[in-house]
Protein backbone atom coordinates (compact mmCIF):
# COMPACT_ATOMS: atom_id res chain seq x y z
CA UNK A 1 0.00 0.00 0.00
CA UNK A 2 1.25 3.62 -0.78
CA UNK A 3 -0.39 6.97 0.35
CA UNK A 4 0.40 10.12 -0.96
CA UNK A 5 0.15 13.35 1.28
CA UNK A 6 -2.12 15.75 -0.19
CA UNK A 7 -4.11 18.94 0.90
CA UNK A 8 -7.77 18.89 0.68
CA UNK A 9 -9.85 21.16 -0.40
CA UNK A 10 -13.69 20.76 0.81
CA UNK A 11 -16.85 21.86 -1.74
CA UNK A 12 -20.17 21.74 0.45
CA UNK A 13 -23.48 21.63 -1.38
CA UNK A 14 -26.95 20.96 -1.61
CA UNK A 15 -29.27 18.88 -3.85
CA UNK A 16 -32.15 19.73 -4.52
CA UNK A 17 -35.48 17.88 -5.02
CA UNK A 18 -35.75 16.20 -7.65
CA UNK A 19 -31.70 15.95 -8.69
CA UNK A 20 -29.99 12.89 -9.22
CA UNK A 21 -27.38 12.68 -6.22
CA UNK A 22 -24.83 9.98 -8.01
CA UNK A 23 -24.99 11.97 -11.72
CA UNK A 24 -24.84 15.13 -9.91
CA UNK A 25 -21.89 14.33 -7.67
CA UNK A 26 -19.67 12.67 -10.99
CA UNK A 27 -20.62 16.03 -12.73
CA UNK A 28 -19.46 18.45 -9.96
CA UNK A 29 -16.12 16.17 -10.23
CA UNK A 30 -15.86 16.47 -13.17
CA UNK A 31 -16.74 19.92 -14.45
CA UNK A 32 -14.46 21.26 -12.00
CA UNK A 33 -11.48 18.83 -12.44
CA UNK A 34 -11.00 17.52 -9.40
CA UNK A 35 -8.58 14.53 -9.79
CA UNK A 36 -8.89 12.65 -6.51
CA UNK A 37 -12.39 13.51 -5.15
CA UNK A 38 -15.12 11.50 -2.37
CA UNK A 39 -17.70 12.20 -0.24
CA UNK A 40 -16.52 13.55 3.01
CA UNK A 41 -20.24 12.90 4.48
CA UNK A 42 -23.79 13.20 3.26
CA UNK A 43 -27.26 14.10 4.80
CA UNK A 44 -30.81 14.13 3.47
CA UNK A 45 -33.45 11.64 1.45
CA UNK A 46 -34.37 9.98 -1.60
CA UNK A 47 -37.64 8.80 -3.01
CA UNK A 48 -35.66 6.11 -5.39
CA UNK A 49 -31.97 4.29 -4.97
CA UNK A 50 -30.50 1.98 -7.57
CA UNK A 51 -28.04 -0.61 -5.17
CA UNK A 52 -25.83 -3.34 -6.08
CA UNK A 53 -25.74 -5.76 -3.40
CA UNK A 54 -22.69 -7.15 -1.84
CA UNK A 55 -20.83 -9.70 -3.45
CA UNK A 56 -23.49 -10.38 -6.05
CA UNK A 57 -24.77 -9.71 -9.41
CA UNK A 58 -28.34 -9.00 -7.52
CA UNK A 59 -29.35 -4.89 -8.10
CA UNK A 60 -32.30 -3.91 -6.08
CA UNK A 61 -34.24 -0.55 -6.65
CA UNK A 62 -35.58 1.03 -3.42
CA UNK A 63 -38.28 3.37 -4.42
CA UNK A 64 -40.49 5.45 -1.68
CA UNK A 65 -39.30 7.79 1.30
CA UNK A 66 -36.01 7.06 2.82
CA UNK A 67 -33.62 8.83 4.90
CA UNK A 68 -29.55 8.56 3.53
CA UNK A 69 -28.11 7.07 6.86
CA UNK A 70 -24.49 6.77 4.72
CA UNK A 71 -23.27 7.90 0.85
CA UNK A 72 -19.21 7.25 1.43
CA UNK A 73 -16.65 6.44 -1.65
CA UNK A 74 -14.53 8.07 -3.98
CA UNK A 75 -15.69 9.95 -7.63
CA UNK A 76 -12.72 10.81 -9.47
CA UNK A 77 -12.29 8.47 -12.54
CA UNK A 78 -16.12 7.26 -12.66
CA UNK A 79 -16.57 6.79 -9.13
CA UNK A 80 -17.34 4.21 -6.71
CA UNK A 81 -20.07 5.01 -4.17
CA UNK A 82 -21.42 3.01 -1.51
CA UNK A 83 -25.14 3.73 0.35
CA UNK A 84 -26.63 3.21 2.93
CA UNK A 85 -30.50 4.47 3.48
CA UNK A 86 -33.33 3.65 5.93
CA UNK A 87 -37.22 3.66 5.81
CA UNK A 88 -39.78 4.48 8.47
CA UNK A 89 -39.40 1.55 10.40
CA UNK A 90 -35.77 2.09 10.18
CA UNK A 91 -34.87 -0.68 8.44
CA UNK A 92 -31.21 -0.19 6.56
CA UNK A 93 -30.66 -1.12 3.67
CA UNK A 94 -27.29 -0.57 1.41
CA UNK A 95 -25.07 -1.64 -1.28
CA UNK A 96 -22.68 -0.10 -4.24
CA UNK A 97 -24.51 3.08 -5.81
CA UNK A 98 -25.29 1.19 -9.58
CA UNK A 99 -27.89 3.53 -10.92
CA UNK A 100 -30.67 6.58 -9.68
CA UNK A 101 -30.18 8.03 -6.82
CA UNK A 102 -33.41 10.82 -6.91
CA UNK A 103 -33.25 13.36 -3.96
CA UNK A 104 -36.57 13.85 -2.08
CA UNK A 105 -35.92 17.09 0.40
CA UNK A 106 -32.62 17.85 0.27
CA UNK A 107 -29.12 16.16 -0.32
CA UNK A 108 -26.58 18.16 1.61
CA UNK A 109 -23.08 16.91 0.67
CA UNK A 110 -19.17 17.87 1.18
CA UNK A 111 -16.90 16.43 -1.23
CA UNK A 112 -13.45 16.78 -0.43
CA UNK A 113 -10.56 17.00 -3.14
CA UNK A 114 -6.92 16.29 -2.61
CA UNK A 115 -5.32 18.37 -5.20
CA UNK A 116 -1.85 16.94 -4.68
CA UNK A 117 -3.09 13.33 -6.04
CA UNK A 118 -5.00 11.49 -9.00
CA UNK A 119 -7.47 8.88 -8.51
CA UNK A 120 -7.42 6.06 -11.50
CA UNK A 121 -8.79 2.79 -12.32
CA UNK A 122 -6.75 -0.12 -12.98
CA UNK A 123 -7.67 -3.85 -13.83
CA UNK A 124 -6.36 -6.01 -10.85
CA UNK A 125 -6.05 -9.55 -12.28
CA UNK A 126 -6.86 -10.89 -8.15
CA UNK A 127 -10.00 -9.18 -8.35
CA UNK A 128 -11.17 -8.79 -11.29
CA UNK A 129 -12.26 -5.69 -11.26
CA UNK A 130 -10.75 -2.19 -11.94
CA UNK A 131 -9.05 -1.19 -8.48
CA UNK A 132 -8.49 2.36 -7.12
CA UNK A 133 -4.76 3.26 -7.68
CA UNK A 134 -3.51 6.57 -6.45
CA UNK A 135 -0.10 9.09 -7.35
CA UNK A 136 1.14 12.27 -6.85
CA UNK A 137 -0.13 14.74 -9.35
CA UNK A 138 2.68 15.60 -11.62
Amino acid sequence: MEAIQSPLMCYPMRFEPGADLQKGLLKFTEDNGLSAAFVITCVGSVTKATLRMANSTTIKTYEGHFEIVSLVGTLSSGGHLHMSISDAEGNVFGGHVFGDVIVYTTAEVIVGNCPGAVMNREEDKRTGYKELTVQSKP
